[in-house]
Protein backbone atom coordinates (compact mmCIF):
# COMPACT_ATOMS: atom_id res chain seq x y z
CA UNK A 1 0.00 0.00 0.00
CA UNK A 2 2.38 2.44 -1.16
CA UNK A 3 -0.36 5.51 -0.58
CA UNK A 4 -0.03 6.93 2.75
CA UNK A 5 -0.65 11.15 2.95
CA UNK A 6 -4.08 11.42 4.35
CA UNK A 7 -6.00 9.40 7.19
CA UNK A 8 -7.73 6.67 5.30
CA UNK A 9 -6.56 4.53 2.81
CA UNK A 10 -9.72 4.23 0.68
CA UNK A 11 -12.94 6.46 0.14
CA UNK A 12 -15.62 4.19 1.77
CA UNK A 13 -13.13 4.30 4.81
CA UNK A 14 -13.11 8.09 4.42
CA UNK A 15 -16.78 8.79 4.24
CA UNK A 16 -17.58 6.01 6.81
CA UNK A 17 -15.09 7.59 9.39
CA UNK A 18 -16.76 10.94 8.59
CA UNK A 19 -20.16 9.47 9.40
CA UNK A 20 -19.11 8.13 12.94
CA UNK A 21 -17.48 11.70 13.78
CA UNK A 22 -20.57 13.72 12.55
CA UNK A 23 -23.48 10.87 12.52
CA UNK A 24 -26.00 14.39 13.38
CA UNK A 25 -24.33 17.05 10.90
CA UNK A 26 -26.48 17.61 7.44
CA UNK A 27 -24.66 15.88 4.68
CA UNK A 28 -27.29 16.01 1.66
CA UNK A 29 -30.01 18.48 0.32
CA UNK A 30 -32.07 17.11 -2.04
CA UNK A 31 -36.09 18.86 -3.25
CA UNK A 32 -38.44 16.21 -3.09
CA UNK A 33 -42.21 16.23 -2.35
CA UNK A 34 -42.29 19.76 -2.69
CA UNK A 35 -40.41 20.61 -0.14
CA UNK A 36 -35.72 20.47 0.70
CA UNK A 37 -35.47 17.54 2.41
CA UNK A 38 -31.89 16.56 4.13
CA UNK A 39 -29.71 13.34 5.04
CA UNK A 40 -27.87 13.17 8.43
CA UNK A 41 -23.81 11.49 8.25
CA UNK A 42 -25.45 9.04 10.03
CA UNK A 43 -28.20 8.13 8.30
CA UNK A 44 -25.98 8.09 5.42
CA UNK A 45 -23.30 5.53 6.57
CA UNK A 46 -26.48 3.12 7.85
CA UNK A 47 -27.93 3.04 4.30
CA UNK A 48 -24.12 2.47 2.69
CA UNK A 49 -23.78 -0.33 5.22
CA UNK A 50 -27.30 -1.81 3.71
CA UNK A 51 -26.79 -1.45 0.26
CA UNK A 52 -22.99 -3.04 0.65
CA UNK A 53 -24.68 -6.32 2.34
CA UNK A 54 -27.80 -6.32 -0.17
CA UNK A 55 -25.09 -6.12 -3.35
CA UNK A 56 -22.89 -8.75 -1.43
CA UNK A 57 -25.78 -11.14 -1.09
CA UNK A 58 -26.89 -11.13 -4.31
CA UNK A 59 -23.29 -11.78 -5.67
CA UNK A 60 -21.46 -8.57 -5.96
CA UNK A 61 -17.98 -9.40 -5.23
CA UNK A 62 -14.66 -7.60 -5.35
CA UNK A 63 -13.65 -6.15 -8.44
CA UNK A 64 -16.82 -6.57 -10.01
CA UNK A 65 -18.13 -3.91 -12.11
CA UNK A 66 -21.02 -1.77 -11.12
CA UNK A 67 -23.32 0.50 -13.63
CA UNK A 68 -24.44 3.58 -11.68
CA UNK A 69 -26.86 5.84 -13.50
CA UNK A 70 -28.73 8.88 -11.54
CA UNK A 71 -29.27 12.25 -11.47
CA UNK A 72 -27.83 14.21 -8.79
CA UNK A 73 -29.49 12.67 -5.54
CA UNK A 74 -28.60 11.18 -2.23
CA UNK A 75 -29.03 7.49 -4.24
CA UNK A 76 -26.22 7.86 -6.09
CA UNK A 77 -23.43 8.49 -3.67
CA UNK A 78 -24.67 6.09 -1.34
CA UNK A 79 -24.45 3.40 -3.95
CA UNK A 80 -21.03 4.87 -5.03
CA UNK A 81 -19.62 4.25 -1.48
CA UNK A 82 -21.49 1.03 -0.73
CA UNK A 83 -20.21 -0.50 -3.73
CA UNK A 84 -16.50 0.72 -2.94
CA UNK A 85 -17.00 -0.07 0.58
CA UNK A 86 -17.32 -4.40 -0.92
CA UNK A 87 -14.20 -3.92 -3.05
CA UNK A 88 -16.54 -3.61 -6.28
CA UNK A 89 -15.85 -0.37 -8.66
CA UNK A 90 -18.55 2.21 -9.70
CA UNK A 91 -19.10 2.64 -13.47
CA UNK A 92 -20.76 5.85 -13.44
CA UNK A 93 -22.66 7.04 -16.60
CA UNK A 94 -24.61 9.71 -17.99
CA UNK A 95 -28.35 9.84 -17.59
CA UNK A 96 -28.49 11.35 -20.91
CA UNK A 97 -26.77 8.25 -22.77
CA UNK A 98 -28.47 6.72 -25.66
CA UNK A 99 -28.71 2.79 -25.71
CA UNK A 100 -26.02 2.32 -27.88
CA UNK A 101 -23.62 4.40 -25.09
CA UNK A 102 -24.76 2.21 -22.45
CA UNK A 103 -24.00 -0.75 -24.47
CA UNK A 104 -20.82 0.36 -25.48
CA UNK A 105 -19.93 0.87 -21.51
CA UNK A 106 -21.60 -2.23 -20.70
CA UNK A 107 -19.75 -4.41 -23.08
CA UNK A 108 -16.55 -2.89 -22.63
CA UNK A 109 -16.52 -2.79 -18.97
CA UNK A 110 -17.95 -6.81 -18.49
CA UNK A 111 -20.59 -4.81 -15.52
CA UNK A 112 -22.86 -7.16 -14.84
CA UNK A 113 -25.65 -5.51 -12.61
CA UNK A 114 -26.91 -1.51 -12.47
CA UNK A 115 -27.81 0.45 -10.29
CA UNK A 116 -30.49 3.22 -11.93
CA UNK A 117 -32.32 6.30 -10.38
CA UNK A 118 -35.74 5.84 -12.44
CA UNK A 119 -37.36 3.77 -14.76
CA UNK A 120 -37.35 5.15 -17.89
CA UNK A 121 -33.73 5.36 -17.31
CA UNK A 122 -33.49 1.54 -15.97
CA UNK A 123 -35.62 0.82 -19.76
CA UNK A 124 -33.36 2.76 -21.19
CA UNK A 125 -30.24 1.12 -19.95
CA UNK A 126 -32.14 -2.41 -20.21
CA UNK A 127 -31.91 -1.76 -24.55
CA UNK A 128 -28.25 -1.20 -23.95
CA UNK A 129 -28.03 -4.27 -21.67
CA UNK A 130 -29.92 -6.37 -25.37
CA UNK A 131 -27.19 -4.81 -27.51
CA UNK A 132 -24.79 -6.57 -25.02
CA UNK A 133 -24.23 -9.10 -22.99
CA UNK A 134 -26.87 -8.37 -20.89
CA UNK A 135 -27.46 -7.93 -17.25
CA UNK A 136 -27.84 -9.59 -14.19
CA UNK A 137 -28.90 -7.47 -11.72
CA UNK A 138 -30.55 -4.24 -11.80
CA UNK A 139 -31.47 -2.24 -8.55
CA UNK A 140 -34.13 0.90 -9.84
CA UNK A 141 -35.03 3.47 -7.01
CA UNK A 142 -38.74 3.19 -8.77
CA UNK A 143 -40.15 -0.33 -9.57
CA UNK A 144 -38.23 -1.60 -11.98
CA UNK A 145 -38.99 -2.52 -15.52
CA UNK A 146 -39.44 -6.40 -16.32
CA UNK A 147 -36.68 -7.95 -18.83
CA UNK A 148 -36.17 -11.33 -19.26
CA UNK A 149 -33.87 -13.34 -17.31
CA UNK A 150 -32.99 -10.88 -14.97
CA UNK A 151 -33.33 -10.04 -11.42
CA UNK A 152 -34.92 -6.75 -10.76
CA UNK A 153 -35.24 -5.03 -7.17
CA UNK A 154 -36.18 -1.91 -6.28
CA UNK A 155 -33.84 0.48 -4.16
CA UNK A 156 -36.49 0.59 -0.93
CA UNK A 157 -35.33 -3.81 -1.09
CA UNK A 158 -31.69 -2.68 -0.72
CA UNK A 159 -32.06 -0.06 2.17
CA UNK A 160 -34.32 -2.26 4.19
CA UNK A 161 -31.26 -4.86 4.52
CA UNK A 162 -29.65 -4.99 7.21
CA UNK A 163 -26.36 -4.10 7.63
CA UNK A 164 -23.15 -3.07 10.12
CA UNK A 165 -21.72 0.48 9.43
CA UNK A 166 -18.91 -0.07 11.80
CA UNK A 167 -17.91 -3.62 10.14
CA UNK A 168 -17.99 -2.16 6.98
CA UNK A 169 -15.60 0.76 8.18
CA UNK A 170 -13.27 -1.49 9.34
CA UNK A 171 -13.46 -3.77 6.17
CA UNK A 172 -12.92 -0.48 3.85
CA UNK A 173 -9.68 -0.13 6.03
CA UNK A 174 -8.20 -3.59 4.32
CA UNK A 175 -8.42 -2.52 1.01
CA UNK A 176 -6.00 -0.86 -0.85
CA UNK A 177 -5.54 2.87 -1.94
CA UNK A 178 -4.55 0.87 -5.18
CA UNK A 179 -7.53 -0.71 -6.26
CA UNK A 180 -9.35 0.68 -8.47
CA UNK A 181 -12.37 2.77 -7.06
CA UNK A 182 -14.12 3.72 -10.30
CA UNK A 183 -14.06 3.38 -14.12
CA UNK A 184 -14.99 6.54 -15.53
CA UNK A 185 -15.98 6.88 -18.97
CA UNK A 186 -13.77 9.78 -21.29
CA UNK A 187 -16.71 12.05 -23.55
CA UNK A 188 -15.24 10.13 -26.46
CA UNK A 189 -14.82 13.61 -28.71
CA UNK A 190 -13.29 11.67 -31.10
CA UNK A 191 -13.54 7.75 -31.29
CA UNK A 192 -15.41 5.28 -28.25
CA UNK A 193 -15.21 6.46 -24.96
CA UNK A 194 -12.18 5.10 -22.66
CA UNK A 195 -12.36 3.49 -19.53
CA UNK A 196 -10.55 5.55 -16.75
CA UNK A 197 -9.62 3.60 -14.08
CA UNK A 198 -9.00 5.73 -11.19
CA UNK A 199 -7.81 3.75 -7.52
CA UNK A 200 -8.51 5.28 -4.45
CA UNK A 201 -5.56 6.91 -4.16
CA UNK A 202 -6.14 9.24 -7.18
CA UNK A 203 -8.93 10.88 -5.34
CA UNK A 204 -7.59 10.95 -2.26
CA UNK A 205 -4.41 12.83 -3.36
CA UNK A 206 -6.91 15.58 -5.27
CA UNK A 207 -8.61 15.76 -1.73
CA UNK A 208 -4.71 16.17 -0.08
CA UNK A 209 -4.21 19.12 -2.59
CA UNK A 210 -7.77 20.64 -1.73
CA UNK A 211 -7.65 20.52 1.88
CA UNK A 212 -5.35 23.51 2.69
CA UNK A 213 -6.95 25.89 0.30
CA UNK A 214 -10.28 25.12 1.90
CA UNK A 215 -9.46 25.40 5.36
CA UNK A 216 -8.34 28.46 4.61
CA UNK A 217 -11.49 29.72 3.20
CA UNK A 218 -13.12 28.20 6.55
CA UNK A 219 -15.63 26.34 4.51
CA UNK A 220 -16.66 23.45 6.70
CA UNK A 221 -20.20 23.53 7.97
CA UNK A 222 -21.18 25.79 4.84
CA UNK A 223 -22.99 25.34 1.83
CA UNK A 224 -21.95 23.24 -1.64
CA UNK A 225 -24.35 23.70 -4.63
CA UNK A 226 -24.13 20.65 -6.91
CA UNK A 227 -24.85 21.52 -10.38
CA UNK A 228 -22.65 19.44 -12.56
CA UNK A 229 -23.67 15.55 -13.21
CA UNK A 230 -22.12 13.19 -10.53
CA UNK A 231 -21.02 11.15 -13.51
CA UNK A 232 -18.74 13.84 -14.35
CA UNK A 233 -15.58 13.01 -12.95
CA UNK A 234 -14.90 16.69 -11.90
CA UNK A 235 -17.95 16.61 -9.91
CA UNK A 236 -18.03 12.99 -9.10
CA UNK A 237 -14.70 13.60 -7.07
CA UNK A 238 -15.47 17.31 -5.71
CA UNK A 239 -18.73 16.74 -4.86
CA UNK A 240 -18.96 13.23 -4.31
CA UNK A 241 -16.09 12.92 -1.65
CA UNK A 242 -13.78 15.48 -1.53
CA UNK A 243 -16.01 18.51 -0.19
CA UNK A 244 -18.64 16.57 2.18
CA UNK A 245 -15.31 15.09 3.78
CA UNK A 246 -14.31 18.42 4.14
CA UNK A 247 -17.36 19.24 6.18
CA UNK A 248 -19.56 21.12 3.28
CA UNK A 249 -23.51 20.20 3.24
CA UNK A 250 -24.08 19.38 -0.46
CA UNK A 251 -27.22 20.57 -1.81
CA UNK A 252 -28.56 19.30 -5.31
CA UNK A 253 -29.69 21.85 -7.95
CA UNK A 254 -33.14 20.85 -9.41
CA UNK A 255 -31.58 21.90 -12.64
CA UNK A 256 -30.52 25.11 -14.89
CA UNK A 257 -33.68 26.85 -14.93
CA UNK A 258 -33.68 26.88 -11.16
CA UNK A 259 -30.02 27.58 -10.99
CA UNK A 260 -30.50 31.63 -10.51
CA UNK A 261 -33.36 31.07 -8.29
CA UNK A 262 -31.31 28.32 -5.82
CA UNK A 263 -28.52 30.79 -5.92
CA UNK A 264 -30.30 33.54 -3.76
CA UNK A 265 -31.97 30.54 -1.65
CA UNK A 266 -29.53 28.18 -0.61
CA UNK A 267 -26.43 30.86 -0.51
CA UNK A 268 -23.67 28.81 -1.10
CA UNK A 269 -20.04 29.61 -0.52
CA UNK A 270 -18.99 27.23 -3.30
CA UNK A 271 -20.46 25.98 -6.84
CA UNK A 272 -18.75 24.79 -9.72
CA UNK A 273 -19.76 24.87 -13.41
CA UNK A 274 -18.58 24.39 -17.20
CA UNK A 275 -17.76 27.59 -19.21
CA UNK A 276 -21.13 27.43 -20.61
CA UNK A 277 -22.69 28.40 -17.78
CA UNK A 278 -20.87 31.19 -16.96
CA UNK A 279 -21.63 32.26 -20.56
CA UNK A 280 -25.48 31.80 -20.18
CA UNK A 281 -25.07 33.97 -16.53
CA UNK A 282 -23.69 37.03 -17.99
CA UNK A 283 -26.06 36.67 -20.94
CA UNK A 284 -29.16 36.97 -18.32
CA UNK A 285 -27.18 39.84 -16.39
CA UNK A 286 -26.58 41.53 -19.48
CA UNK A 287 -30.27 41.03 -20.75
CA UNK A 288 -31.69 42.28 -17.70
CA UNK A 289 -29.75 45.57 -17.54
CA UNK A 290 -31.62 46.49 -21.00
CA UNK A 291 -34.42 46.90 -19.05
CA UNK A 292 -32.88 49.64 -16.73
CA UNK A 293 -32.45 53.24 -17.09
CA UNK A 294 -29.51 55.08 -18.55
CA UNK A 295 -27.68 56.13 -16.03
CA UNK A 296 -27.98 52.57 -14.18
CA UNK A 297 -26.71 50.89 -17.33
CA UNK A 298 -23.65 53.70 -17.27
CA UNK A 299 -22.95 53.05 -13.51
CA UNK A 300 -22.93 48.75 -14.23
CA UNK A 301 -20.25 49.63 -17.40
CA UNK A 302 -18.54 52.16 -15.30
CA UNK A 303 -18.43 48.78 -12.15
CA UNK A 304 -17.23 46.58 -14.57
CA UNK A 305 -14.44 48.99 -15.89
CA UNK A 306 -12.69 49.66 -12.94
CA UNK A 307 -13.16 46.18 -11.49
CA UNK A 308 -11.48 45.39 -14.44
CA UNK A 309 -8.45 48.38 -13.88
CA UNK A 310 -8.05 46.69 -9.78
CA UNK A 311 -7.15 43.40 -11.97
CA UNK A 312 -5.38 44.65 -14.78
CA UNK A 313 -4.09 47.99 -14.57
CA UNK A 314 -2.81 51.07 -14.87
CA UNK A 315 -3.59 51.33 -10.77
CA UNK A 316 -6.90 53.42 -10.26
CA UNK A 317 -6.09 56.83 -9.22
CA UNK A 318 -7.50 58.58 -5.76
CA UNK A 319 -10.94 59.73 -7.40
CA UNK A 320 -11.20 56.45 -9.36
CA UNK A 321 -10.65 54.86 -5.94
CA UNK A 322 -13.79 56.34 -4.52
CA UNK A 323 -15.86 56.07 -7.62
CA UNK A 324 -14.82 52.35 -7.14
CA UNK A 325 -15.94 52.08 -3.72
CA UNK A 326 -19.17 53.57 -4.29
CA UNK A 327 -19.84 51.69 -7.01
CA UNK A 328 -18.85 48.69 -4.82
CA UNK A 329 -22.40 49.25 -3.06
CA UNK A 330 -24.52 50.60 -5.95
CA UNK A 331 -23.69 47.36 -8.42
CA UNK A 332 -21.46 44.82 -7.23
CA UNK A 333 -23.14 44.74 -4.00
CA UNK A 334 -26.62 43.78 -5.82
CA UNK A 335 -25.06 41.79 -8.30
CA UNK A 336 -23.71 39.71 -5.57
CA UNK A 337 -26.49 39.20 -3.89
CA UNK A 338 -28.36 37.40 -6.84
CA UNK A 339 -25.69 34.66 -6.40
CA UNK A 340 -26.79 34.31 -2.47
CA UNK A 341 -23.98 37.15 -1.33
CA UNK A 342 -22.07 34.30 0.47
CA UNK A 343 -19.90 32.83 -2.74
CA UNK A 344 -16.24 32.20 -2.13
CA UNK A 345 -15.59 30.34 -5.30
CA UNK A 346 -17.25 30.08 -8.34
CA UNK A 347 -14.81 27.02 -10.10
CA UNK A 348 -15.03 26.82 -13.83
CA UNK A 349 -13.74 23.68 -15.22
CA UNK A 350 -14.13 21.09 -18.11
CA UNK A 351 -12.89 23.54 -20.83
CA UNK A 352 -10.83 26.67 -21.45
CA UNK A 353 -12.37 29.93 -19.71
CA UNK A 354 -12.51 32.60 -21.63
CA UNK A 355 -10.35 35.74 -19.53
CA UNK A 356 -12.75 38.26 -20.89
CA UNK A 357 -15.47 36.09 -19.46
CA UNK A 358 -14.08 35.69 -16.01
CA UNK A 359 -12.80 39.17 -15.77
CA UNK A 360 -16.60 40.28 -16.43
CA UNK A 361 -17.60 38.09 -13.44
CA UNK A 362 -14.54 39.29 -11.27
CA UNK A 363 -14.97 42.98 -11.86
CA UNK A 364 -18.39 42.48 -10.73
CA UNK A 365 -16.82 41.14 -6.94
CA UNK A 366 -17.74 37.56 -8.15
CA UNK A 367 -15.14 35.03 -7.09
CA UNK A 368 -14.44 32.97 -10.31
CA UNK A 369 -12.02 30.87 -10.34
CA UNK A 370 -10.17 28.79 -13.04
CA UNK A 371 -8.49 24.85 -12.46
CA UNK A 372 -7.72 22.56 -14.72
CA UNK A 373 -7.86 19.02 -15.19
CA UNK A 374 -8.46 15.22 -16.67
CA UNK A 375 -10.25 12.29 -15.72
CA UNK A 376 -6.98 10.64 -16.09
CA UNK A 377 -5.58 12.79 -13.51
CA UNK A 378 -8.26 11.90 -10.38
CA UNK A 379 -8.91 14.36 -12.55
CA UNK A 380 -8.10 17.92 -10.39
CA UNK A 381 -4.41 19.02 -11.80
CA UNK A 382 -4.08 22.71 -10.67
CA UNK A 383 -6.69 25.91 -9.65
CA UNK A 384 -6.42 29.27 -8.85
CA UNK A 385 -6.66 30.55 -5.45
CA UNK A 386 -9.96 33.03 -4.39
CA UNK A 387 -6.64 35.00 -2.75
CA UNK A 388 -4.48 34.67 -5.40
CA UNK A 389 -6.50 34.59 -8.69
CA UNK A 390 -4.68 35.02 -12.10
CA UNK A 391 -7.61 34.92 -14.70
CA UNK A 392 -5.26 33.91 -17.91
CA UNK A 393 -3.99 30.89 -16.06
CA UNK A 394 -5.37 27.93 -14.68
CA UNK A 395 -3.23 28.41 -11.54
CA UNK A 396 -0.73 26.39 -9.33
CA UNK A 397 -0.47 22.90 -9.67
CA UNK A 398 -2.31 21.07 -6.28
CA UNK A 399 0.00 19.94 -3.66
CA UNK A 400 1.62 16.55 -4.42
CA UNK A 401 1.07 17.33 -8.41
CA UNK A 402 4.42 17.05 -10.55
CA UNK A 403 4.18 19.05 -13.96
CA UNK A 404 6.59 19.67 -16.40
CA UNK A 405 6.29 20.93 -19.86
CA UNK A 406 7.28 19.38 -22.63
CA UNK A 407 9.79 20.52 -25.03
CA UNK A 408 7.00 20.72 -27.86
CA UNK A 409 4.78 22.36 -25.07
CA UNK A 410 2.73 19.14 -23.92
CA UNK A 411 1.93 19.38 -20.27
CA UNK A 412 3.11 16.58 -18.44
CA UNK A 413 1.83 15.43 -14.81
CA UNK A 414 3.06 12.93 -12.24
CA UNK A 415 2.08 12.23 -8.49
CA UNK A 416 -0.56 9.98 -6.81
CA UNK A 417 -3.54 11.30 -8.58
CA UNK A 418 -2.95 9.63 -12.23
CA UNK A 419 -4.78 7.22 -13.08
CA UNK A 420 -4.04 3.29 -13.32
CA UNK A 421 -4.39 3.66 -17.06
CA UNK A 422 -7.58 2.88 -19.13
CA UNK A 423 -9.31 -0.62 -19.25
CA UNK A 424 -8.48 -3.07 -21.03
CA UNK A 425 -7.03 -1.03 -23.65
CA UNK A 426 -2.96 -1.43 -23.25
CA UNK A 427 -2.06 0.45 -26.22
CA UNK A 428 -4.07 3.44 -25.19
CA UNK A 429 -2.19 3.45 -21.40
CA UNK A 430 0.88 3.46 -23.10
CA UNK A 431 0.54 6.19 -25.16
CA UNK A 432 -0.90 8.20 -22.18
CA UNK A 433 1.48 7.04 -19.64
CA UNK A 434 5.16 6.74 -20.29
CA UNK A 435 8.35 8.09 -18.81
CA UNK A 436 10.74 11.28 -20.50
CA UNK A 437 14.10 11.94 -20.28
CA UNK A 438 16.03 12.97 -17.09
CA UNK A 439 13.03 12.06 -14.64
CA UNK A 440 12.25 8.99 -12.82
CA UNK A 441 8.78 6.95 -13.68
CA UNK A 442 5.97 7.00 -16.09
CA UNK A 443 4.56 10.40 -16.96
CA UNK A 444 0.70 11.40 -18.11
CA UNK A 445 1.21 12.71 -21.40
CA UNK A 446 -2.33 15.06 -21.17
CA UNK A 447 -2.04 16.33 -24.91
CA UNK A 448 -2.61 20.02 -23.83
CA UNK A 449 -0.47 22.67 -24.08
CA UNK A 450 0.96 25.05 -22.24
CA UNK A 451 3.49 27.16 -20.30
CA UNK A 452 4.62 27.62 -17.00
CA UNK A 453 4.15 31.17 -15.44
CA UNK A 454 5.39 32.01 -12.10
CA UNK A 455 4.83 28.66 -10.92
CA UNK A 456 1.31 28.84 -12.50
CA UNK A 457 0.05 26.56 -14.96
CA UNK A 458 -1.37 28.41 -18.66
CA UNK A 459 -3.20 26.57 -21.33
CA UNK A 460 -2.23 27.64 -25.05
CA UNK A 461 -4.10 24.93 -27.10
CA UNK A 462 -5.12 21.54 -27.36
CA UNK A 463 -2.12 19.22 -28.84
CA UNK A 464 -3.86 17.10 -31.14
CA UNK A 465 -6.51 19.45 -32.30
CA UNK A 466 -4.65 22.07 -34.87
CA UNK A 467 -5.57 23.05 -38.04
CA UNK A 468 -2.99 22.62 -40.70
CA UNK A 469 -4.20 25.47 -43.73
CA UNK A 470 -3.01 25.18 -46.78
CA UNK A 471 -0.36 28.14 -46.29
CA UNK A 472 1.13 25.71 -43.69
CA UNK A 473 -0.25 28.09 -40.59
CA UNK A 474 -1.44 25.99 -37.47
CA UNK A 475 -3.76 27.32 -36.10
CA UNK A 476 -6.23 25.98 -32.56
CA UNK A 477 -9.79 26.24 -33.39
CA UNK A 478 -10.77 25.58 -29.58
CA UNK A 479 -9.12 29.17 -29.03
CA UNK A 480 -10.87 30.48 -32.02
CA UNK A 481 -14.41 28.48 -30.54
CA UNK A 482 -14.19 29.48 -27.19
CA UNK A 483 -14.26 33.31 -28.77
CA UNK A 484 -16.90 32.60 -30.98
CA UNK A 485 -19.10 30.95 -28.03
CA UNK A 486 -18.30 34.20 -25.60
CA UNK A 487 -20.71 36.49 -27.91
CA UNK A 488 -24.17 36.62 -26.95
CA UNK A 489 -25.29 35.70 -30.33
CA UNK A 490 -23.37 32.77 -30.68
CA UNK A 491 -25.00 29.64 -28.68
CA UNK A 492 -22.41 27.03 -30.68
CA UNK A 493 -19.53 27.18 -33.05
CA UNK A 494 -17.32 24.30 -34.69
CA UNK A 495 -13.67 26.29 -37.13
CA UNK A 496 -12.79 23.74 -39.81
CA UNK A 497 -10.27 24.83 -42.99
CA UNK A 498 -7.85 21.63 -42.52
CA UNK A 499 -5.83 21.93 -45.98
CA UNK A 500 -7.38 24.66 -47.30
CA UNK A 501 -7.01 28.55 -47.94
CA UNK A 502 -9.13 30.05 -44.95
CA UNK A 503 -11.03 29.26 -41.77
CA UNK A 504 -14.63 28.58 -41.55
CA UNK A 505 -17.17 27.79 -39.58
CA UNK A 506 -20.09 26.29 -38.61
CA UNK A 507 -22.51 28.14 -36.12
CA UNK A 508 -25.66 27.66 -34.03
CA UNK A 509 -27.17 30.81 -33.08
CA UNK A 510 -28.43 31.79 -29.71
CA UNK A 511 -32.33 31.71 -30.02
CA UNK A 512 -33.43 34.70 -31.85
CA UNK A 513 -30.13 35.87 -32.89
CA UNK A 514 -29.86 34.07 -36.43
CA UNK A 515 -29.92 37.47 -38.15
CA UNK A 516 -26.89 38.89 -35.99
CA UNK A 517 -24.41 36.06 -36.38
CA UNK A 518 -21.94 37.95 -38.66
CA UNK A 519 -21.46 41.06 -35.74
CA UNK A 520 -20.50 39.00 -33.59
CA UNK A 521 -18.21 37.06 -35.70
CA UNK A 522 -16.70 40.36 -37.16
CA UNK A 523 -16.19 41.29 -33.71
CA UNK A 524 -14.10 38.08 -32.92
CA UNK A 525 -11.83 38.41 -36.30
CA UNK A 526 -10.99 41.91 -35.08
CA UNK A 527 -9.54 40.37 -32.30
CA UNK A 528 -7.38 37.54 -33.76
CA UNK A 529 -4.37 37.88 -36.58
CA UNK A 530 -4.97 37.26 -40.41
CA UNK A 531 -4.38 34.13 -40.21
CA UNK A 532 -6.80 32.92 -37.15
CA UNK A 533 -9.64 34.60 -38.57
CA UNK A 534 -12.77 32.97 -40.02
CA UNK A 535 -13.41 33.85 -43.64
CA UNK A 536 -16.87 32.38 -44.24
CA UNK A 537 -19.44 30.86 -42.12
CA UNK A 538 -23.07 29.80 -41.83
CA UNK A 539 -25.36 29.40 -39.47
CA UNK A 540 -26.52 24.90 -38.55
CA UNK A 541 -28.56 22.73 -36.87
CA UNK A 542 -27.92 22.59 -33.38
CA UNK A 543 -25.02 20.40 -32.26
CA UNK A 544 -26.57 17.78 -29.46
CA UNK A 545 -26.39 14.97 -27.18
CA UNK A 546 -29.36 12.98 -29.40
CA UNK A 547 -28.31 13.47 -32.48
CA UNK A 548 -24.70 12.20 -31.71
CA UNK A 549 -22.53 15.76 -32.27
CA UNK A 550 -22.41 16.71 -28.51
CA UNK A 551 -20.85 14.60 -25.78
CA UNK A 552 -22.42 14.11 -22.05
CA UNK A 553 -20.23 17.35 -20.88
CA UNK A 554 -21.20 19.37 -23.79
CA UNK A 555 -18.33 18.90 -25.97
CA UNK A 556 -18.97 19.41 -29.47
CA UNK A 557 -17.28 15.80 -31.00
CA UNK A 558 -15.43 17.50 -33.66
CA UNK A 559 -14.28 14.64 -36.02
CA UNK A 560 -18.56 13.57 -35.96
CA UNK A 561 -19.42 16.84 -36.97
CA UNK A 562 -17.15 17.72 -39.65
CA UNK A 563 -17.70 14.14 -40.98
CA UNK A 564 -21.69 14.93 -40.91
CA UNK A 565 -21.60 18.13 -42.21
CA UNK A 566 -18.91 17.56 -44.64
CA UNK A 567 -20.72 19.51 -47.56
CA UNK A 568 -21.22 22.43 -46.09
CA UNK A 569 -17.99 23.01 -44.73
CA UNK A 570 -16.74 22.24 -48.49
CA UNK A 571 -19.08 24.81 -49.64
CA UNK A 572 -17.71 26.83 -47.57
CA UNK A 573 -13.97 26.70 -48.24
CA UNK A 574 -15.03 26.91 -51.63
Amino acid sequence: MPYTPGRWPTLPAMMLSRAAEWADRPLFRHWHGGAWQSLKWGDFAVQVASVAAFLRARGIAAGDRVLLVSENRPEFPIADTAIMAIGAVTVPTYTTNLAGDHAHILRDSGARAAIVSTRRLAEKVLEGAALANGLDLLVCCEDPPSAAGLAGHAWAEAIATAGDPAALAAEAEQISPEAIACLIYTSGTGGLPKGVMLPHRALLANRDGVAPLAERLGLSGKCYLSFLPLSHSYEHTVGGFLLPSLGLEVVYSRGADRLSHELAEIQPAVITAVPRLFEVLRGRILAGLEKETPFKRRLFDRAVELGLRRMDGPPLGMLERIQDAVLDRLVREKTRARFGGTLQAMVSGGARLDPDLSGFFIALGLPVIQGYGQTEAGPVVSVNLPWDNHRTTVGPPLKGVALRIAEDGEVLVQGDLVMTGYWANPDATAAALKPIAGAPGDWLHTGDVGVLEDGRLRITDRKRDFIKTLGGDMVSPAKIESLLMAEPEIHQALVAGEGKPALVALIVPADGMAEKIGDAVRRVNGKLPTIERVRHFAATEPFTIENGLLTPTMKVKRRVVIEERRAAIEALSG
